[in-house]
């Protein structure tokens, strides 16, 4: 099989059933945005390969999960309106975010100040790829009447759980975090 279709040269691409649209589309956008945030979270798993912590291995449980929904997402994203979605979410993958970001939590010092994103490159990865689900978050409001609501509370759980395993590793590996104003946490 080619990986190359020459499909796309023209500047279009196809939503799930074959829809032709442009490469910029708000659809194709928003499915792009969840395969780059992916694909971020990838590269955050990849720089604690040779870490090792308390709650590694739940990490790495959670993450291969939300990879695989993130994948599903793209595809409830590509599905045209009045389109049937092979898959969809489920209130519990939220409610399983929200118990993780609880558990995690605790565990970590309270927020008072706003801190900077950094720290441990795989923490460092984890910010990045927060904004990422933010950025697909905007773009899957802006088809709001056309997109599972799942979807649109999935990606919100979805950085709110990147934010807190950020400050979860860079805590389980001794970094500090630096506030706004400079000060170390």
């Amino acid at each position: 099989m080619k990986i190359y279709t020459k499909t796309g040269d023209k500047g279009t691409t196809s939503l799930i059933y074959g829809q032709r649209v442009a490469k910029n589309d708000l659809r194709v956008e928003a499915y792009g945005t969840c395969d780059e945030t992916n694909s971020m979270i990838g590269l955050a798993l990849s720089h604690l390969f040779n870490e090792n912590f308390q709650g590694k291995e739940i990490i790495d449980t959670i993450y291969h999960k939300i990879q695989t929904n993130l994948f599903h997402v793209g595809a409830e994203l590509a599905t045209p309106k009045g389109k049937e979605v092979k898959w969809t979410l489920t209130s519990s993958d939220i409610e399983e975010m929200e118990r993780q970001i609880d558990d995690w939590n605790e565990s970590l010092p309270e927020l008072t100040n706003f801190i900077l994103p950094g720290g441990h490159p795989a923490g460092a990865a984890f910010h990045v790829a927060r904004t990422m689900a933010r950025r697909a978050e905007r773009c899957a409001v802006s088809l709001r009447e056309e997109v599972n609501p799942l979807v649109l509370a999935y990606l919100n759980r979805l950085s709110d759980l990147l934010f807190v395993t950020a400050r979860y590793v860079n805590y389980q590996l001794g970094l500090e975090e630096q506030t706004l104003h400079g000060k170390r946490s």
